[in-house]
């Protein structure tokens, strides 16, 4: 079945519940409307199924080869998390959409970007991403000229696993698809391709650190990627951050904002930059570019309400609207 949706901001929240509680998910199939003349008027956005979303996952884990799914009671299978104790597939792992969104005033035929979202423990796309940390109101509020894409990991639980993008290559199958839904929201098939060729800003909060991290180290797409920012979630695979900072820094910029939270992890990989003689700032950004490496401590916030409340209300808007080259 399939269902368009043209949103304004107000009405983004409650779309997306309805696509929730209804299963009425929009397809990857024909374009779905005409594709805008100029700038798009007003924003669009929807629930797509990926067929190569994070989840389901029926593979192994990256640590130590072990079945994800090691719990198994004849009707139903589980997975053992370390903090969260057993989780199910069929409530927490099945969900396979993503919620992909263009701006209002987004225009493809500008200099544009794609800004992946993953978000933290304990989460949903409705009411976390959307209301609570209020990631597309960020991103239109920015002026910044990018599409969304946010897929859903493990659904509100204390589990930080990052599924299929453990697999070398899989985020670049993901973004293949991403490139399908983006093309059906703009309104033409023929959009695909300048889609598939737009670099990406990779943004992960607390959680989301350890997909970041697989997409980073064996995700196929690193020739796309800009720019990352994480946002209190350097609480671990610092290896993987610091490697990937030391090959891509003359391409794109890394930023990272953190409470005491994630001071440990952030300040791991700040000593393996040193160790490596590569410099990096520790101070607010005036802009963020290639060769750009900041780590900026904030201590004093929350790390629950981090995304909207950090050094700065609307952090990531703050951010995007620093990168310089990108207006609407």
């Amino acid at each position: 079945m399939m269902l368009e949706q043209r949103l304004s901001r107000r009405s983004l929240g409650r779309l997306v519940g309805k696509l929730a509680a209804s299963s009425l998910l929009v397809t990857a199939g024909a374009a779905q409307a005409t594709a805008p003349r100029g700038a798009l008027p007003q924003l669009k956005a929807a629930l797509f199924p990926f067929a190569s979303a994070p989840f389901p996952y029926h593979g192994s884990q990256p640590d130590d080869g072990s079945e994800f799914m090691d719990v198994d009671t004849g009707d139903r299978r589980g997975h053992t998390s370390q903090r969260g104790g057993i989780y199910y597939e069929d409530q927490t792992y099945y969900d396979n959409r993503v919620l992909a969104a263009l701006p209002a005033g987004f225009d493809l035929r500008k200099r544009a970007a794609i800004i992946v979202f993953f978000h933290g423990n304990n989460a949903t796309l409705q009411r976390d991403v959307v209301d609570r940390q209020r990631v597309l109101d960020q991103v239109q509020n920015s002026g910044f000229n990018a599409a969304l894409i946010a897929p859903q990991f493990a659904v509100n639980a204390l589990d930080s696993s990052a599924g299929r993008f453990w697999q070398p290559g899989a985020f670049a199958q993901f973004m293949s698809e991403a490139s399908i839904a983006l093309s059906n929201l703009w309104g033409s098939r023929n959009a695909r391709a300048a889609f598939q060729g737009l670099p990406i800003i990779l943004v992960a909060y607390s959680g989301g650190y350890d997909p970041a991290a697989y997409v980073l180290s064996v995700g196929g797409e690193n020739k796309r990627i800009r720019g990352v920012i994480l946002l209190d979630a350097l609480v671990g695979e610092g290896d993987k951050f610091a490697n990937w900072i030391a090959r891509n820094r003359r391409a794109a910029f890394f930023f990272s904002a953190f409470s005491e939270a994630a001071a440990g992890g952030n300040a791991e990989v700040e000593r393996r930059l040193a160790a490596n003689g590569i410099g990096y700032s520790t101070g607010l950004p005036s802009s963020l570019g290639a060769g750009d490496v900041t780590f900026l401590p904030s201590a004093d916030s929350d790390h629950d309400g981090f995304m909207t409340e950090a050094w700065v209300s609307e952090p990531l808007q703050w951010l995007l609207s620093r990168i310089p080259g990108y207006p609407r």
